[in-house]
């Protein structure tokens, strides 16, 4: 045991709820708790028997404890995720989720809009959700922009508008930007999409019904026409979603465990609807209980981002847990109402567990099936290129049209295959347009000039191209600092490009080895290829896209954001400020004479 005099630590410790930190030798924390009573479950893990291997292990690698005091049990629920999220403790089970959840927003605009949102709500309006991931968003914001003529376009684009949009053609939109509609009968639709958000469709049926027959009574049958075609929407909405349920709201947790691997299905029900469902693999801790996987999920998932949003008022969990009334009620005082954590179910409750459970066991199998494939790939990979050992490997691709907006790609694989939190990208800059030598040249510089961690630098670097882009690749690590030297491997295609005709280059190219076209040891290295290609496209083709949406008048230095606006609202949109000269410009309130006329040659330039 580590020189740590529990005795004595113990005769200080207060009776109050808190949280307390554990430390090893070097002072990394290596375990974060909770407690309603910090003496006396902190005197829990120095007993004289501890049946616990895993507690066992974590007790003889104490050095020193911390303690915070906290007023209630939630709060110290509160901090104990918190602080489990910033250290990352290796005896704690990790949820490994750094996702914030993504939301609807309604902004608060004279015209409101609807719009994904994803990380800290600062913007003004108001948030539903959250949602299982942003595949259910984007389904969400489709199918309601099928149904309510309310805009999801950005404020910059709403802002510059001057005549209705494709989405007014499509009747997608009511187009307020250009006061197609009124302000009342736009209100009224976003009034609409809140009672929807809220999951009060049926409400908002019986609004549109009450409507529809007001509009027939009038003889406005345009009118009638439109609701009665929203209400048809809707009802097909619900056929396709609903399920039959007795229950407006509920999550419920499934949990399987096989071959060493945990996982954690949440299935989301909302307003009668199955929202969306999502699998977690935790980082368990070796020995840890399944009541410590199941409190430890709970926990992390409902209170590490701070939101009660998220909080249903039914949570059924797979078993019951040792502190299960504690959770109880910090939920109910975070989610400031009553929530009930069930276990023990039936019918219809037991049923959805069921269906949690089938589908965590299922992705525990996908996922062991996927790694099964790829430890083969690996152990191939490295009989063929002749390396003991293989944990990481990164491979680089170049991207541009002509020369221009170029983007250097690194993707990173490691034992489990792509890593994409270690993906990078890169803006080329300072070269001659379309030299991919050079570019390479950057991207490796930008990389690897200032790696001093050895177990950041690969096993392998794959250049895809062919011995040019190769030697400048061994070029640039021939002043390599470190004593670890990555093998570097160039991939050239075939002369008719084809999947399976890859030749792999070594030393510069005086080297090449051709692997069967179905060795799963090529298919890695075309995974991994493809990978960095298509990281390096999609970075390519959104700096194209920006470029080529930005506004010429953001390259003009002196004119800001409300210079921009003034230039555009007073002479009728970018067309008449192009064609304006340098007295119309100079009358705009907040140009000057001097800005108009460098506002004037820089747009004649750019003609």
């Amino acid at each position: 045991m580590a020189d740590f005099d529990h005795k004595s630590f113990l005769k200080t410790l207060s009776t109050e709820p808190g949280v307390y930190r554990m430390y090893d030798k070097e002072h990394q924390v290596i375990y974060v708790g909770k407690a309603k009573n910090l003496k006396k479950r902190v005197s829990s893990y120095f007993r004289v028997n501890i049946p616990d291997s895993k507690t066992r292990v974590l007790v003889s690698n104490i050095a020193d404890i911390e303690v915070t005091l906290t007023n209630t049990e939630t709060e110290a629920l509160l901090l104990e995720n918190n602080l489990i999220k910033k250290y990352q403790p290796r005896y704690n089970i990790l949820l490994r989720d750094d996702k914030s959840y993504p939301y609807i927003l309604l902004t608060d605009h004279k015209h409101p809009r609807i719009a994904f949102h994803r990380g800290a709500r600062k913007q003004k309006g108001e948030y539903f959700g959250p949602f299982p991931s942003s595949a259910a968003v984007s389904e969400s914001l489709r199918l309601m922009q099928k149904i309510f003529p309310v805009r999801q376009c950005e404020d910059a684009y709403y802002r510059a508008r001057s005549r209705p949009c494709l989405q007014y053609q499509l009747k997608r939109c009511s187009a307020p930007c250009v006061d197609k509609v009124s302000q009342g009968e736009y209100a009224e639709q976003v009034e609409l999409v809140r009672q929807f958000l809220s999951g009060k469709s049926h409400l908002v049926i019986e609004s549109l019904v009450s409507k529809m027959e007001s509009a027939s009574t009038t003889l406005n049958f345009e009118a009638a026409a439109k609701y009665r075609d929203q209400i048809a929407l809707l009802r097909q909405m619900q056929e396709q979603q609903s399920v039959a349920g007795n229950f407006a709201e509920m999550d419920v947790v499934g949990f399987a465990q096989r071959n060493g691997l945990s996982a954690v299905h949440m299935l989301m029900i909302r307003d009668h609807k199955i929202l969306g469902s999502k699998t977690y693999f935790p980082k368990v801790p070796k020995d840890s209980t399944e009541e410590e996987i199941i409190t430890s999920f709970v926990g992390q998932y409902y209170v590490s981002n701070g939101s009660n949003a998220r909080i249903a008022n039914d949570i059924v969990l797979p078993f019951e847990l040792p502190e299960q009334k504690a959770i109880t009620e910090a939920l109910t005082e975070l989610a400031q109402r009553k929530v009930h954590v069930r276990t023990n179910v039936r019918a219809e409750r037991a049923n959805y567990l069921a269906l949690a459970t089938k589908n965590a066991m299922n992705s525990i199998m996908v996922k062991q099936s996927t790694q099964d494939a790829v430890s083969k790939r690996y152990a191939l990979l490295k009989e063929a290129v002749g390396l003991a050992d293989i944990n990481r490997m990164e491979c680089f691709d170049i991207s541009h049209t002509m020369g221009e907006n170029t983007v250097a790609s690194c993707v990173v694989f490691d034992a489990q295959g792509p890593n994409t939190r270690e993906y990078r990208r890169y803006n080329v800059t300072g070269i001659t347009p379309g030299d991919d030598y050079a570019a390479m040249d950057f991207a490796l510089n930008k990389r690897y000039s200032k790696v001093t961690d050895e177990s950041k630098v690969p096993d392998i670097i794959f250049i895809d191209g062919g011995k040019g882009q190769l030697a400048r690749a061994e070029a640039f690590f021939e002043c390599w600092h470190l004593e670890k030297m990555p093998m570097l491997i160039g991939v050239a295609k075939g002369t008719s490009r084809k999947p399976g005709l890859e030749t792999l280059l070594f030393d510069a190219g005086r080297k090449t080895i051709n692997l069967d076209s179905d060795s799963p040891a090529l298919h890695l290295i075309q995974h991994i290829r493809d990978e960095s290609h298509r990281f390096a496209i999609a970075g390519h083709r959104n700096k194209r896209q920006k470029q080529r949406t930005q506004s010429v008048l953001e390259e003009i230095g002196g004119v800001g954001n409300k210079r921009r606006q003034a230039l555009l609202k007073y002479l009728g949109g970018l067309q008449g400020v192009k064609s304006a000269n340098i007295q119309q410009l100079g009358q705009v309130p907040g140009i000057s004479p001097q800005l108009a006329e460098k506002i004037f040659n820089h747009l004649h330039d750019k003609a």
